[in-house]
């Protein structure tokens, strides 16, 4: 294969927006692919037809093509799809109503599904199934996160004489750490993986058969969402037990990341907006922060920033933290916008909170894709705290619309807020290293300092404005991580 031929690569993933989309891999999986065909190459993606997926609108058609996947001593079929990302290359779905036909991707509010390790068995394997069904040879597979962890493990076993897949190398993104995949060893048979892979430099992890570490193991090149995180998860504070395997692969390991479809994600052309502005014209942002308050009957001073939080309420996002002080943060006159679901006690809190400040404060419990859009363009700030952030996407989404990041500094937060200089009027948000209160609220502090001074304001959303988080740059990091797999 010559340095300048294009490449076959198959992405593989659990969720994709439009089709499906719980987070950050939902973003990434759609716009990653779209990057790389923009960049001449053939990409695939790959993903389970949930019940979501018939509400999506994208030509959604049968293609007749079958698989036939063994999952312990059963074949299970699964039935094929067509459809294509918004402007980006084909999809394929693999249809099987008793594995996927759900309302949720995971789980419900009662917990993750029963049968989480059987349903991703069958789509790990129909994967490569389906490759062959479709005449698709690839030269690199992508995987991502615990559900498409043992697509590696296969080729290296089920699959490591099979003249199809002879050239093909695999690519493992870990989206997050802690999310492993971790079934019981009853599950080996069931997935046709040998017995004698389960030790600790396999697929076992402390009494258990690790999806995610079967993708860590196998798979020829590792990437994570963000250079700092790709540091971070090599120790014990972030390595959720696997930091061992981590630095043993590191020479395999690379930080990228992640970008920003600026198609979807551009206030200049955003048709969610009430009205669109852009770096020539900021001050048009100020009708959609009116319209906010307009919408949730807030009662705030010009003078006196309005900041949100778009996010999953789970004690990785540090919620607890912003609960904790947001009666202080309002008590100062600022105004606050929620939108998110999650744990029920945090949920709770936010409602509680909502009513005592009624004029001041806003909770919408769900999920609302236009709603994001809308919320993230109207405020002021983006409050982003968490405990650790692989990459996080809404700080980049912030930078964009103008809306400055108050975040953590760890993961991709670091990567990506440059902490502002009052004195240069450089930076572009406002970053706390520890997780304690008044780390936080001193950072909070320096926030509405800033936004007193609207002239040091001004320049500070135009630097933020400035910055580009497109996915080109990132993309071509991976096609080169893709030919140095293929030329190991």
């Amino acid at each position: 294969m010559s340095a300048v031929s294009p490449l076959k690569i198959l992405f593989v993933a659990s969720e994709a927006y439009p089709f499906a989309k719980s987070g950050g891999l939902g973003d990434f999986a759609s716009a990653l692919p779209k990057a790389l065909q923009r960049a001449g190459h053939d990409v695939r993606l790959l993903l389970p037809k949930y019940a979501s997926v018939i509400d999506c609108d994208q030509g959604l058609k049968p293609s007749g093509i079958d698989v036939s996947v063994p999952v312990g001593q059963r074949q299970c079929k699964g039935f094929l799809f067509e459809s294509a990302l918004p402007d980006g290359p084909p999809v394929t779905l693999i249809s099987k109503a008793s594995y996927f036909l759900r309302k949720d991707l995971y789980g419900s509010e009662y917990g993750e599904f029963g049968d989480n390790g059987e349903r991703f068995i069958f789509f790990c394997r129909a994967a490569l199934e389906t490759c062959k069904a479709i005449g698709f040879q690839p030269d690199i597979i992508h995987c991502n996160d615990w559900q498409t962890g043992l697509v590696p493990l296969y080729l290296k076993t089920v699959y490591a004489k099979d003249p199809f897949f002879s050239k093909t190398k695999s690519v493992f993104t870990i989206h997050n750490l802690a999310y492993q995949g971790n079934f019981s060893s009853d599950l080996l048979e069931l997935a046709h993986v040998p017995r004698e892979l389960y030790h600790p430099e396999g697929v076992e992890l402390y009494g258990q058969f690790s999806f995610l570490k079967a993708g860590l193991v196998c798979a020829d090149y590792l990437t994570t969402v963000s250079p700092t995180y790709s540091k971070e998860i090599q120790t014990p504070e972030g390595g959720w037990q696997l930091e061992g395997l981590l630095k043993k692969r590191s020479d395999h390991l690379v930080g990228i990341l992640n970008g920003v479809d600026y198609e979807t994600w551009n206030p200049q052309t955003d048709a969610t907006l009430p009205s669109r502005y852009s770096i020539k014209q900021p001050e048009t942002k100020l009708a959609c922060r009116r319209d906010l308050e307009r919408r949730f009957a807030l009662k705030l001073a010009p003078d006196k920033p309005l900041a949100c939080m778009v996010t999953r309420l789970s004690h990785q996002k540090g919620i607890d933290l912003i609960a904790d002080n947001l009666q202080r943060m309002l008590d100062q006159g600022a105004g606050f916008i929620l939108l998110g679901s999650g744990d029920p006690e945090y949920q709770d809190r936010f409602e509680q909170l909502q009513k005592r400040f009624s004029d001041q404060a806003a909770v919408v419990i769900g999920y609302d894709e236009i709603l994001a859009h809308q919320i993230i363009a109207g405020s002021d700030l983006i409050l982003i705290p968490s405990r650790y952030e692989p990459c996080g996407l809404t700080q980049l989404y912030g930078l964009k619309y103008g809306t400055l990041p108050l975040a953590r500094a760890t993961g991709g937060l670091q990567d990506s807020v440059e902490e502002v200089s009052v004195d240069s009027a450089k930076g572009t948000g406002f970053k706390f290293d520890n997780f304690q209160r008044d780390d936080l609220l001193n950072a909070w502090n320096k926030a509405q300092s800033c936004f007193s001074k609207p002239q040091l304001w001004k320049t500070l959303v135009d630097n933020a404005m400035r910055q580009d988080f497109g996915w080109q740059p990132s993309a071509q990091r991976y096609i080169d991580l893709y030919r140095r797999a293929l030329s190991a």
